[in-house]
């Protein structure tokens, strides 16, 4: 619906409205009585006085912040495209025949919990009788009221309802004639009387396929030649209807499961962006290509190093260590080890690296510890005397 405010009273509006909230008594002048009527109606309250000093210009006037629009990225494969059910209106329908609905208030249903007596009995057999009359003689409105009579003496008889369904069908009041099919098809889900006039006043009120099964199920219980015309009749456009429904079904279906394989593309999407950065971000991590500055591609906060310990495998290669720091070179070549080290070394802060380890350059970097070719503790670690190349060996 288009507003029927132009942009330049729009604007207008928005400038009054800044006035009015810099100086809301604003509204108490004479000239704005009708506003502030409108505003007490809606259950809001002006603030009494009147305004002083001077109101501020257009210029000065409060102004609604720009909205920033975010980019919309764009993405990275196309959208699934949603068709566009077709609307029921659009299938051709021949409606010839078909009437208004009737708005009559609900005909008398009787008391169904009423158990008639021998007399009662004897009186309805006798007003269906005089109701059967007054029908043939196409006196509808006097068949109608006998058979209401019927009915109140005995609620429980399904055909009385039926007939006068059939009745109101002859007064063209497909609804009403409804209403009595329905109580018919409660006392005897068998009657083929109710789903016969059922059948027809769907047929006037436009419901095909309603019609259909109604007029189908008549003759399935008992065979009769205007129920299968009435059929033959509405059964071209209970098809069309009845396609027209399967095609939006398997539309709706296909719609649905596209839905669910874009979800899924976009989960999978998201979790491999996720590995990716995961990835990228522990690379970045490491300076010599080891995630966190340890070997092997191993990284360690202080929590794994309590972690570590609880392992046989290193437990048994620190004590091996700790008793000759030498032994440190049987283990350059596991990965799992090293990175402990490194990490302990880390922790120590000093240049000394772990207690009881021997100086020197480990390769690798390690702090503390002896490198491959360090002498165990307590051995002389002097180099051998030069050799003089022009040496002939003799004194």
């Amino acid at each position: 619906m288009a507003c029927p405010i132009g942009p330049e009273e729009i604007k207008k509006l928005k400038m009054f409205i800044g006035f009015c909230s810099q100086k809301p008594e604003i509204i108490n002048m004479p000239q704005l009585s009708f506003f502030k009527e409108f505003i007490e109606q809606l259950g809001g309250k002006v603030p009494e006085g009147m305004p002083t000093g001077s109101f501020p210009t257009e210029a000065e006037a409060p102004k609604p912040e720009p909205t920033q629009t975010k980019p919309t990225p764009a993405p990275e494969s196309p959208p699934v495209q949603e068709e566009e059910s077709e609307p029921e209106s659009d299938v051709e329908i021949d409606r010839e025949g078909c009437v208004e609905p009737d708005t009559d208030e609900p005909q008398e249903m009787g008391d169904a919990g009423k158990e008639p007596t021998d007399d009662d009995f004897e009186k309805a057999s006798e007003c269906r009788s005089q109701a059967a009359a007054a029908y043939s003689e196409q006196k509808y409105d006097e068949a109608i009221d006998l058979y209401t009579q019927a009915i109140l003496l005995n609620p429980g008889n399904a055909l009385f309802y039926a007939k006068r369904g059939q009745a109101f069908l002859k007064l063209v009041k497909p609804n009403a004639c409804i209403r009595d099919c329905n109580r018919a098809l409660q006392l005897n889900c068998d009657s083929a009387a109710a789903y016969k006039f059922r059948g027809r006043a769907n047929r006037l009120l436009g419901n095909w396929e309603d019609a259909a099964m109604d007029l189908r199920q008549a003759c399935k219980i008992d065979y009769d030649e205007e129920a299968d015309e009435w059929l033959r009749e509405v059964t071209p456009n209970a098809k069309k209807l009845e396609q027209h429904r399967i095609k939006q079904e398997r539309r709706k279906a296909e719609k649905e499961v596209r839905a669910r394989q874009e979800r899924v593309r976009r989960a999978q999407e998201a979790n491999r962006r996720a590995a990716e950065e995961n990835k990228n971000r522990n690379d970045d991590m490491g300076g010599d290509g080891y995630p966190g500055g340890g070997a092997g591609g191993f990284s360690f906060n202080e929590s794994d190093i309590f972690s570590a310990f609880k392992d046989p495998e290193v437990a048994a290669a620190l004590q091996d260590i700790m008793a000759n720091p030498a032994n440190i070179v049987k283990y350059q070549n596991n990965p799992k080890i090293l990175a402990l080290l490194e990490k302990l070394g880390a922790t120590q802060g000093a240049a000394g690296g772990m207690p009881g380890f021997m100086g020197g350059g480990f390769p690798g970097g390690f702090p503390g510890a002896g490198g491959a070719g360090s002498a165990p503790s307590g051995e002389s670690t002097k180099p051998p005397p030069k050799t003089d190349l022009n040496d002939d060996g003799l004194d």
